[in-house]
């Protein structure tokens, strides 16, 4: 471990103790043999703090900086999984973050633009409207009279976020090393995912072509509303949207005041990240309730606004293929298809009993169905879906991260908004429509007019290709191209058989030889039974060696 790392840890250890997390210190086994040093900080003597402890713990993250507020946002929405009262103070990270000064965030939106800003914007805000980990937001107006929000990224942060990234890799390392399921969890990629997510946000091109595409994707329907990019006006540190109005999903209390169909909207919500993940195989990966607002202007049928597109997700193919015959074994309760689905994968080992792991799935997953999302403790399936991970050897699926963080982000807002949503019922529809798209005729056809340009151009060539590959055969000119590892299997086989060939021919010989012993006079010297001994040894060892010739021992 670095002298910086090291630095860093005794850093983490005096903010905890700052805070008086002692019991945070004592839990995390790398901060142990540093809790003696708490005692010598001066906060460990000034008065006790009359603050909560989710409080507490909250400014200790926000102290820490955006990894940790980043970590500490997933918390907020796990409120099966937390007291109340620490839930109801992480979830402040969303939006509340201590925001830089003003003048130093007009300075920088200066810095971005070759001409004076009063040629740009006819008004900036001094008051920033939300100031979150990695960037701060101004309400502005154009020259034009639209109004903006101009989105910053916090100065100073990637150097911090490298710090921290390099030691979690450190700490990966360790795990890896040291702890009995390092190797099947795989920390060290999964600290590759997150690194790559965060410095994702600091590109604010990105984050606009995000929003541009996502916005595409919902054009034309009622379900999502994405503000418009000012393309003109974004710089890679610096995004400029369309501001738009909306409520807080997370005023509960506010959108029964006005009548909001919560059901309708958990419903929508549920339809949006299954047709984003399914449909589109491009989804919001940061859905925590600070990035949504809800268009309340129909009460009956409501508008979901999406803001802050820094981090997004996407799936293969074969992973949307994947998810959604598992998804659909779940709903139909077939634990075998989804115990064959992990073996064909190879997220399991192939020797797997397939009986054992499908009674495993079993036990955790029949629970859930048939009753309603409040009695559901998805924290508690998580556990056992653990346990049942270590028993058979599954490995963690780093590029599934994401989409694993916004599972929880929307069962946090289905609790919230209306606990008697089944998440289940709500899905299957959508993922049944997905997969006849998929599989049915239509994406047959669907396939055959993609291919079809490119059939046309090779279809022509192909009696060529066939008569000048049959003129190398004839020739003794084809050659076959085998790689490295092809060549030791087929030398490794090749040797076994000419083992058993050998042990065979002998074995053959040492029976014969052990007949005509016999055969003679059936008389010698030393007799075992009515058998020469030399015809017991002869045939005893004939038989062994016919033995592993017929086996697949070498």
């Amino acid at each position: 471990m670095k002298a910086s790392q090291i630095l860093r840890l005794i850093q983490i250890n005096h903010v905890l103790a700052k805070h008086r997390l002692d019991e945070v210190i004592k839990a995390i086994h790398l901060l142990r043999p540093l809790r003696y040093l708490s005692f010598l900080s001066p906060n460990r003597w000034r008065k006790q703090t009359d603050l909560p402890r989710g409080e507490r713990l909250r400014l200790a993250l926000q102290d820490l900086g955006p990894i940790f507020v980043k970590f500490g946002q997933v918390l907020s929405t796990r409120r099966d999984l937390l007291p109340g009262d620490i839930a109801d103070s992480l979830a402040k990270l969303q939006d509340k973050v201590a925001p830089f000064p003003a003048e130093q965030a007009r300075a920088l939106i200066e810095q971005a633009y070759d001409e004076p800003l009063d040629t740009i914007f006819a008004q900036i805000e001094h008051q920033p409207l939300a100031s979150a980990s990695i960037a701060q937001v101004h309400a502005a107006t154009l020259i034009d009279g639209d109004e903006v929000v101009i989105k910053l990224v916090r100065p100073g942060i990637e150097p911090l976020i490298k710090r921290d990234i390099d030691l979690l890799y450190t700490l990966a390392s360790f795990a890896e090393r040291y702890w009995s399921e390092g190797k099947r969890l795989r920390p060290r990629e999964i600290v590759a995912e997150l690194e790559k997510n965060l410095f994702d946000e600091l590109d604010m091109l990105r984050e606009a072509s995000s929003a541009s595409q996502l916005q595409r994707n919902f054009e034309g329907t009622t379900l999502l509303y994405v503000p418009k990019v000012y393309w003109n006006l974004t710089k890679p540190s610096l995004l400029v949207q369309e501001r738009i109005y909306g409520a807080p999903i997370s005023d509960i209390a506010g959108l029964k005041a006005k009548q909001v169909n919560l059901a309708r909207l958990a419903e929508i919500g549920v339809e949006i990240f299954f047709t984003q993940v399914f449909k589109h195989s491009f989804f919001h990966a940061d859905m925590h309730p600070g990035n949504i607002m809800v268009d309340i202007e129909d009460p009956d049928n409501p508008r979901y606004i999406a803001v802050d597109f820094g981090i997004m997700g996407t799936l293969s193919p074969d992973d949307q293929r994947y998810l959604a015959e598992n998804f659909l074994a779940f709903f139909n309760h077939d634990y075998r298809r989804v115990a064959e689905l992990h073996i064909q994968s190879g997220w399991v080992p192939a020797n797997t009993r397939l009986d054992e792991f499908e009674a495993a799935i079993r036990s955790v997953c029949e629970p859930i169905f048939a009753r309603p999302l409040k009695d559901i403790s998805f924290g508690q399936l998580l556990l056992r879906l653990f346990q049942t991970a270590r028993r058979f050897n599954m490995e963690v699926q780093p590029q599934l991260v994401l989409l694993q963080k916004t599972l929880l982000n929307i069962e946090g807002l289905g609790r919230d908004l209306y606990p008697e949503l089944d998440l289940w019922q709500s899905a299957k529809p959508i993922l049944e429509n997905w997969m006849k798209e998929k599989l049915g005729w239509k994406a047959a056809m669907k396939t055959l007019q993609q291919e079809a340009p490119h059939w046309a151009e090779t279809l022509p060539q192909m009696p060529r290709m066939l008569h000048d590959l049959s003129q190398q055969a004839q020739q003794g000119k084809l050659h076959m191209n085998l790689s490295s590892k092809d060549l030791h299997q087929l030398q490794k086989e090749i040797r076994q058989a000419s083992y058993r060939t050998a042990a065979a021919t002998s074995g053959a010989a040492f029976l014969i030889g052990a007949a005509v012993i016999k055969g003679l006079d059936g008389y010698a010297p030393t007799m075992l039974g009515s058998l020469p001994l030399l015809s017991w040894i002869f045939g005893i060892w004939g038989g062994v060696l016919l033995y592993f010739s017929l086996t697949n021992r070498s």
